[in-house]
C-alpha cells in the first residue's frame, strides 16, 4: 500500500511538471521574448592579421615593443598588468640597463615596509618586480573610475572570446549611438558617464576611449602611430602577456606532429613488410596441428600398433 502511495505520489509530481514545462514552451512560442538592444547592435570582433596567429605564429619583437609603449603611456594609468616582471621585458628584445631604468623610472612605486619605523612606505620597482598596479585597491580604483572596476591585463587576451581581435575592436570600436538603436529601443539610451561601444557586451562601458588621435604614442622606430596601429600594437604586446611562451609552444607542436609523421610512415611501412612475409602470395604456410606431417605420421603409428585400421 505505502508502495503505491509514493508511487502516485511520484506520478502526480512528474504530471505537474510535464504540465507546467510544455505550458511555459506553448506561452514562449505564443509570446517570445522581446529582442534586447545588444542583442540587436552588438558585433562580434573585426578579424585582423597578428603575426602570433597561427600554428606556426611568432612574435614580431618591434610590435611588441612599440605595444609595450603604448600599454606604459596609455593604458597603465588604469590598468594593472600583475601577472608580468619587468624582467621578461628582456624577451621582448630589451637588455638589462634598459629593464632597470623602465623599472626604476615606472610611474607607479612599489609597496614596501620602511626598515627603520615599520610602516607602510613604496620604493622605486626593481627588474625582479611585477608591474605595480596603479591604484593601492579596489576602493581606489572605483572611486577613480565612476566605480568600475579597471580589470587586470595580463590574460585579458585569454579571458575574453577574440582574445586580441576584441581588444583591437573594443579600443578602436567607440562611437555615437546609432539613431537606429534608440528608434527601435528608446529606453536603451547610453547612460551618462558611459560610452557607446557595440564591441562592449552590454553596448554601454565605462572606459573612455584610450586612443583618441593619431600620434597619441611617438614610436622611436618610426612607425607612424595612428589609432588603428596603436590599437594592433598593444594588442599584440596583451598577446604576449597572456602566453610568452607561445613561441616555444609552437615548435614543440610542430616538432611532435614531424615526430608523429615519421612514426606513423615507419609503422605502416613496418606493418606492409611483416604482412608480405606472412600473408602474401609468397608466403609459406607451415602446417600445424593435425596437418604437421610429423603428427600424421605419429597418428598411422599408432593406429596400426593399436590394430585399428589406418
Amino acid at each position: 500500500m505505502l508502495r503505491f502511495i509514493l508511487g502516485f505520489i511520484g506520478a502526480v509530481f512528474a504530471a505537474v511538471l510535464l504540465i507546467s514545462f510544455f505550458s511555459n514552451l506553448a506561452t514562449y512560442f505564443r509570446n517570445p521574448p522581446a529582442p534586447l538592444a545588444a542583442e540587436v547592435f552588438h558585433k562580434e570582433p573585426r578579424e585582423v592579421h597578428f603575426a602570433s596567429d597561427g600554428p606556426f605564429g611568432k612574435f614580431d619583437k618591434a610590435q611588441l615593443q612599440r605595444g609595450f609603449q603604448v600599454y606604459s603611456e596609455v593604458c597603465s594609468a588604469c590598468h594593472s598588468l600583475k601577472m608580468v616582471s619587468f624582467r621578461d621585458l628582456k624577451q621582448l628584445g630589451y637588455n638589462d640597463a634598459e629593464i632597470k631604468k623602465i623599472a626604476s623610472d615606472w610611474k607607479t612605486q612599489v609597496p614596501s615596509i620602511n626598515p627603520d619605523t615599520g610602516e607602510a612606505a613604496t620604493r622605486k620597482a626593481l627588474p625582479s618586480d611585477n608591474f605595480p598596479a596603479p591604484f593601492p585597491n579596489e576602493t581606489a580604483a572605483r572611486a577613480a573610475n565612476n566605480n568600475a572596476l579597471p580589470p587586470d591585463l595580463s590574460l585579458i587576451t585569454k579571458a575574453r572570446e577574440g582574445g586580441p581581435h576584441y581588444v583591437y575592436s573594443l579600443i578602436t570600436g567607440y562611437q555615437n549611438q546609432p539613431a537606429e538603436l534608440l528608434r527601435k529601443f528608446p529606453d536603451a539610451k547610453t547612460p551618462q558617464n558611459l560610452h557607446y561601444n557595440p564591441y562592449f557586451a552590454n553596448l554601454n562601458i565605462a572606459m573612455p576611449p584610450p586612443l583618441t588621435s593619431n600620434g597619441q604614442v611617438s614610436y622611436a622606430d618610426g612607425t607612424k602611430p595612428t589609432v588603428d596601429q596603436m590599437a594592433k600594437d598593444v594588442a599584440a604586446f596583451l598577446v604576449w602577456t597572456a602566453e610568452p611562451n607561445l613561441e616555444s609552444r609552437h615548435a614543440a607542436g610542430i616538432a611532435v606532429a614531424i615526430f608523429l609523421l615519421i612514426a606513423t610512415i615507419l609503422a605502416y611501412l613496418a606493418k606492409q613488410q611483416i604482412w608480405t612475409e606472412t600473408h602474401g602470395p609468397k608466403a609459406a604456410v607451415a602446417p600445424v596441428g593435425a596437418l604437421d606431417p610429423k603428427n600424421q605420421a605419429k597418428t598411422r603409428r599408432a593406429k596400426v600398433k593399436s590394430g585399428v585400421a589406418g
